[in-house]
């Protein structure tokens, strides 16, 4: 059962955390869509939460159900997802050009 609310609790991180990066990266209010968004925000809990642990990161805010530290992770995550398509798809570019 602690796995289902673990899950659970992703999922509202990966929404809130991929909405605010969304928006932040956009410049509006529906960021890159529902399910974009979402998908942004779940990969980014992943990666910023790996990385948080990896390197010992506690920002010391507390032990909260969905806690601050989650979304920072989340967020922080969501970012360094984008600027890895980003590199990635303007590599492309690059290889591309004539």
């Amino acid at each position: 059962m602690i796995i289902v609310s673990k899950i659970v609790v992703w999922v509202i991180v990966g929404v809130i955390a991929g909405s605010f990066t969304g928006m932040l990266v956009k410049r509006s209010r529906e960021g890159f869509g529902r399910w974009l968004n979402i998908g942004l925000g779940l990969a980014g809990a992943l990666i910023g939460g790996g990385l948080f642990h990896l390197f010992g990161i506690d920002l010391g805010l507390g032990e909260i159900s969905i806690s601050l530290k989650d979304l920072v992770a989340a967020f922080s995550g969501s970012i360094i997802l984008l600027l890895i398509v980003w590199a990635v798809k303007r590599a492309g570019k690059r290889e591309t050009a004539p």
